[in-house]
């Protein structure tokens, strides 16, 4: 198993591609679901919130748009392609990304490189790909998930949640494990950001944040 970060230049046109192209700091994105093509997420807005808000609410293929607070929206729309791309081939995009104007940065989990291999020239095929860094993934969710996170991720295995396309929504997930699902959603965020900042650890003080080496898939 391998985490990935991937460096996605889209070609497509896109809504978000529109609405972060004059600013500077990379906008961060959580995945909620990735649903028969549609893909909800939060858009941790910022100072930009209002201005989102208006341009998403005003465009038709946007199918939900909710102010959760000042800064933070939530959205659903139809995928652009990537996250399609991503799932199609056996990979798990992780919760957390971001999104610069055209420029894109995606977490993704891999069983074999293999599935990765195809992941990017899918990606290719309506985008540019860099990939960043590359890592086995050797984590212990024993030593590092507290008891409850290691039961809802591992409900979430194996009921498919993570599998292309979902054999379960989050709303299912919640109520089997009777807790709600803004609870749920918090337990798989711990869990994944635990998860993944330990594989990493290593490699990031290796390289330092923002330096990427070249490593070969073969």
């Amino acid at each position: 198993m391998f985490t990935a970060t991937l460096h996605f230049t889209q070609h497509r046109e896109c809504i978000l591609r529109r609405l972060t192209a004059d600013i500077d700091t990379p906008i961060p994105i959580e995945i909620e679901e990735i649903q028969n093509g549609f893909v909800t997420f939060v858009l941790r807005a910022g100072p930009h919130a209002d201005a989102f808000e208006s341009e998403l609410e005003a465009a038709d293929h946007v199918e939900h748009v909710k102010r959760l607070d000042n800064e933070n929206l939530l959205i659903t729309k139809p995928s652009c392609g990537a996250y399609s791309a991503i799932y199609q081939n056996h990979g798990t995009l992780r919760r957390s990304n971001t999104v610069s104007g055209r420029q894109r940065e995606y977490n993704v989990l891999v069983f074999q490189r293999d599935d990765l291999k195809n992941i990017i020239d899918d990606l290719e095929g309506f985008g540019t790909v860099t990939l960043g860094k590359l890592e086995e993934f050797r984590a212990s969710t024993d030593s590092l998930l507290t008891e409850r996170q290691r039961e809802v991720v591992t409900e979430a295995l194996t009921r498919g949640y993570y599998d292309w396309p979902r054999k379960i929504t989050n709303e299912e997930l919640a109520e089997e494990l009777e807790i709600s699902r803004a609870t749920l959603h918090e337990h798989l965020r711990k869990a994944e950001q635990t998860l993944l900042s330990s594989a990493l650890a290593d490699s990031h003080k290796q390289t330092g944040r923002g330096r990427f080496e070249h490593i070969e898939l073969e």
